[in-house]
């Protein structure tokens, strides 16, 4: 993988004053160990907690994981930080690496959350999924639509009145409806446990033949709503599945391998809150097995809708996650750079690697491969409470979420 092979690259720039968790999977017990990076090393907090789904809804983690550190009776220094990044680089499972560092949080995603992405959705819908089409239906919609509609606060009177505009030109698209209409799209991207971390191949199926990377922020939230910290994901997307028609969404979004996360969450803790993030900028890089080469960028301070807004969209009186969730908040990039041939725009090959990074969350890399190839699905719900049960744990009261 041509992609750093040193922690410095991987984690954020200010690492010696983050507080990062996730999960290690341990040859030695044949599982997966919670665990919190620091400096050199990586730490076991799995006598703290048997799941990042549990440490996160203690009162707070933050302060939770601090005190672990301190304590040798709830931690202990288990691996070298190099060497478990370098193995999860090398997809060597064989060795201590990286999972993604959710377990039982559901994964939900946002689409649409950037005018952006929005025209490219709009244009997918209108090529019905042919990407031949897609040049000369950008051309059209662009004129269409114009640069105006990037200022419309979705839900207000103004985009209800640019609602009204588009319709009577026959342009009203249900992408649009979500874009600048009172109500986010809120789907599930992958059932839990399924998502793939640092290192990992992600799975583009066979029966795709225009698809992209989305580099995302991903909000990390407990049972109660509440945002407690945030990774890097990618929602890989099948253009041309989705195009044919939204109905196709599950189709286009979950598969073997589709979502990744990581490489760590980084806990909202002294100068990093929520409000950091809202001018994060985050970066992606495709470099193919054929001298291909991508980049773009991922604003978040050109979100349309609030992070606020995203949650509450999610959790409410209207549905709960007692084990909490993570949140995909949608992405600004929509490649249009031609790869091949004039008009087709960008798709994935089979071997890209491709790098999504932050400077307050490090780089998640990732190779891509078909996901009917790519290793299987297998560790579950039941294998996961059968590993935790043989575990020693410190005893601690777990506090259930109120």
């Amino acid at each position: 993988m041509t992609a750093p092979a040193i922690p410095e690259a991987v984690l954020p720039e200010d690492a010696d004053q983050a507080l990062l968790i996730g999960r290690v999977w341990d040859p030695e017990t044949g599982g997966p160990r919670v665990a919190a990076v620091s400096g050199d090393s990586i730490f076991d907090l799995t006598r703290l907690a048997g799941t990042v789904s549990e440490l996160l809804e203690l009162p707070s983690p933050a302060a939770a994981v601090r005190a672990a550190l301190a304590d040798p009776e709830l931690t202990e220094q288990r691996w070298v930080t190099a060497d478990v990044v370098r193995s999860s680089l090398a997809g060597d499972t064989a060795r201590p690496h990286l999972l993604a560092p959710v377990d039982l949080q559901v994964i939900k995603a946002c689409g649409v959350t950037f005018v952006d992405s929005m025209i490219e959705r709009v244009i997918e819908e209108r090529c019905a999924g042919d990407a031949g089409r897609a040049a000369e239906m950008r051309e059209l919609v662009g004129k269409a639509l114009g640069g105006s509609i990037s200022m419309v606060r979705p839900g207000s009177p103004a985009a209800a009145e640019a609602k009204r505009i588009l319709i009577a030109e026959g342009l009203w698209s249900q992408y649009l409806e979500v874009g600048i209409g009172p109500d986010p799209e809120v789907f599930t991207k992958a059932p839990v446990l399924s998502s793939v971390g640092l290192g990992a191949g992600i799975g583009i199926p066979s029966f795709s033949s225009w698809n992209n990377p989305e580099p995302e922020l991903v909000l990390i939230a407990t049972s109660r709503g509440e945002v407690v910290g945030a990774t890097l994901g990618n929602d890989v997307n099948l253009r041309d599945v989705e195009g044919r028609s939204a109905l196709l969404l599950g189709k286009a979004k979950d598969n073997n391998a589709s979502s990744a996360l990581g490489p760590l969450i980084r806990l909202f803790d002294g100068g990093f809150t929520l409000d950091t993030l809202r001018e994060e900028e985050i970066l992606l890089r495709v470099e193919g097995p054929d001298g291909y080469l991508l980049e773009g960028r991922n604003t978040l301070a050109r979100i349309s809708r609030p992070f606020e807004e995203l949650v509450a969209a999610t959790r409410g009186t209207h549905h709960q996650y007692p084990d909490g969730f993570a949140l995909f908040t949608g992405t600004l990039f929509a490649p249009t750079q031609d790869r091949e041939e004039a008009g087709q725009g960008f798709t994935h090959k089979h071997g890209d690697v491709v790098t999504i990074r932050s400077r307050h969350l490090g780089a998640l890399v990732n190779r891509v491969g078909a996901s009917e190839e790519l290793p299987e699905w297998t560790f579950g719900l039941r294998q996961l409470f059968g590993y935790l049960a043989e575990q020693p744990r410190a005893g601690l009261p777990f506090t259930p979420a109120r």
